[in-house]
């Protein structure tokens, strides 16, 4: 069996990053900018006052100075001439400096007398002027590949960029298997339960930037899930869930087999998730996961999302990891390396006792999977662990 390192690496090698397309500025939030963005203009364009005040000569505003106002400069409308020897100039904050001023007194600092101001004795010294490229300059670059954040996203308003261009959305489909599966909502059977793993990773997915397609459940016989197939060959990624292992009714691997699937590894040893299989389908990277609930969410942290990260020009890797001290003891492993739920809070971690692969309900008080490496050996209380945060 691969490692769970060496199996993401051969995942990873079978990716081809999704094309390219332009958007509007105000849709790009949480897409991947897919080429460095260089601003069209410097910002502020010209020294802007950081206050409200008056605009002076600094050799000027000494305490008890009196100066004569002889304008305004508000946002947007600057003021029309230039300072001489004893004047100043009524400022607003973002207004442009006029000539011959390079220091704002604010006007809590002053006291005004009609078109006379007096500098108070205790005033404020800093100079209060943002100067012209403060922040950027003409050429600046924000660089790619990188997702876009709301703070993005006004920085390259501010450069001038109504248009971005950044990576499609992955169509990613996902096909569920099996005869005991029926839909949420609908009424299972005396030997059925719900499938619920399929919503869980749509959700990761869609959270991470994939367009997910929720297939019908293909049926645990080669007719259903060839359909299934034929379904899914538009998407840029599929992703089976269940029917991956070597029972009689586990069928994925033999049916993609006979419908182009090029098997690039079988079985990882990892636990939850052993039987994880991926290749390339027709030329699209294929990825089929256990089915237990656990299992598939586990595997859709650990693979999936560096995969979808491949597939959107992001530097794929496994995710980061973190450490913390164990709140309790804990046993040794065994031979498989193991990612156990828990939660972490202030530095101390709490592993969950129940690990059993099909208790969401333990996944869903999770925070955080605790990596034991195989063969790992007991670990006292306060000891420290290596987590993958969720």
């Amino acid at each position: 069996m691969l490692s769970t390192d060496e199996a993401l690496s051969r995942l990873l090698s079978l990716i081809t990053p999704v094309p390219v397309e332009t958007i509007p500025l105000a849709d790009a939030c949480g897409r991947v900018l897919a080429i460095t963005q260089t601003a069209r203009r410097t910002q502020p364009p010209f020294a802007a006052s950081a206050m409200d005040g008056y605009a002076v000569r600094a050799g000027e505003a000494e305490p008890g100075a009196q100066l004569n106002v002889i304008g305004e400069a508000a946002a947007g409308s600057h003021f029309d001439g230039s300072l001489s020897e004893g004047q100043a100039v009524r400022i607003f904050t973002g207004a442009p400096v006029p000539d011959g001023a390079d220091e704002i007194v604010i006007q809590e600092d002053v006291t005004r007398d009609g078109d006379r101001i007096t500098i108070h004795k205790d005033r404020d010294r800093a100079n209060y002027i943002r100067p012209a490229g403060g922040d950027f300059k003409q050429g600046a670059p924000l660089d790619a590949p990188r997702r876009l954040t709301p703070q993005d996203i006004a920085l390259l308003a501010a450069m001038n960029i109504p248009e971005i261009p950044v990576r499609k959305r992955p169509r990613i489909a996902l096909i569920p298997t099996g005869d005991e599966l029926v839909s949420p909502g609908e009424t299972p059977g005396p030997d059925q339960i719900i499938s619920s793993n399929n919503f869980g990773l749509k959700a990761l997915l869609e959270s991470h930037g994939a367009s997910v397609a929720l297939l019908p459940i293909a049926r645990d016989n080669a007719s259903s899930l060839a359909a299934a197939f034929d379904l899914a060959r538009e998407a840029d990624m599929i992703v089976t869930l269940g029917g991956a292992s070597v029972g009689d009714h586990d069928l994925v691997r033999d049916v993609a087999g006979d419908n182009g699937l090029d098997l690039d590894f079988y079985k990882i040893a990892m636990r939850p998730g052993k039987p994880l299989m991926a290749g390339l389908f027709g030329g699209t990277p294929m990825i089929g996961l256990p089915g237990n609930p656990v299992s598939s969410m586990v595997c859709g942290h650990i693979f999936l999302r560096p995969a979808l990260d491949a597939i959107l020009g992001l530097p794929a890797r496994a995710l980061p990891r973190k450490t913390a001290r164990l709140a309790h003891a804990l046993g040794p492993n065994g031979p498989r390396e193991h990612y156990m739920r828990g939660s972490v809070h202030d530095g101390e971690c709490e592993v969950f006792e129940r690990q059993d692969s099909s208790l969401l309900s333990v996944l869903s008080r999770a925070n955080a999977l605790v990596v034991r490496v195989p063969f790992d050996e007991a670990r006292a209380k306060g000891a420290e662990v290596s987590f993958i945060p969720l």
